[in-house]
């Protein structure tokens, strides 16, 4: 397969590096990815200004750009190569729960998604970034086997993986996201009180099993299929109902 690259730490990251590094051994690879760490940037696109890719060599470009930008101009622009797969990753950090709305690779896989390709984005559930090896192993093995999941045509897989030797994985598990509390408190700059920091991710509010959290916390991989589509289909009744009683 020819597979597109990219991921929202910069495509020097040790994560995109790892991910290149393992899936070129059986496929053809191309890297697309911003030029530094884009970390949270969702699914925004650039749009006030123009990009510009840049050839790293002879299968690497970097751009000064969203994930999402770069597998957009990627697919629908510059490269002129028929794609199969877009994959994502290995991001630095879990994208577990509510982290998937703000994620760069999550949203990188995603916009392959709206561009019609199967997508997968694979993160190391960790900030220490020990074993990205590990996380490059489980890559090669999910994409070898991925055309025959037969998935629908606006599934992206959210993979996370524990960060800890390969031999210690115990496995696959089909999760769902689970949750967190909300933000903790932002905080002010040591340097200059008149400025904040973004505060740190919840705690862990919804961790059963059956969740992304449970699965990396007993040291499985955890694959959760997402869905594009955000409508609450059980509200709709409920809505219509309130606005058919608006004066």
């Amino acid at each position: 397969m020819k597979i597109l690259i990219s991921n929202d730490d910069g495509y020097q990251a040790p994560g995109i590096v790892q991910l290149a590094q393992s899936l070129a051994r059986e496929h053809d690879v191309i890297v697309v990815a911003p030029s530094e760490n884009k970390s949270a940037a969702s699914s925004s696109l650039t749009l006030d200004k123009p990009l510009r890719p840049i050839q790293i060599s002879n299968n690497i470009y970097s751009i000064d750009a969203t994930p999402s930008d770069c597998v957009h101009l990627a697919l629908c622009g510059f490269l002129n190569e028929k794609i199969d797969l877009v994959v994502t990753g290995i991001n630095f950090g879990a994208n577990l729960g509510d982290d998937v709305i703000y994620s760069g690779t999550v949203a990188g896989a995603i916009e392959g998604r709206f561009l019609g390709l199967p997508s997968v984005a694979i993160s190391l559930a960790s900030r220490e970034g020990h074993n990205f090896e590990t996380a490059g192993m489980v890559a090669k093995q999910l994409i070898s086997q991925i055309s025959h999941a037969q998935l629908s045509h606006d599934t992206v897989l959210n993979v996370n993986v524990p960060d800890v030797p390969f031999r210690d994985i115990k496995g696959f598990q089909t999760t769902r996201l689970g949750k967190r509390h909300m933000s903790e408190q932002s905080v002010t700059d040591k340097d200059d009180p008149s400025l904040y920091w973004i505060g740190e991710n919840g705690k862990e509010v919804d961790n059963g099993v059956g969740t992304d959290f449970h699965a990396i916390a007993n040291h499985y991989v955890s694959v959760t299929p997402l869905q594009i589509d955000l409508t609450k289909y059980n509200e709709i009744d409920t809505v219509s109902t309130w606005l058919n009683q608006l004066k």
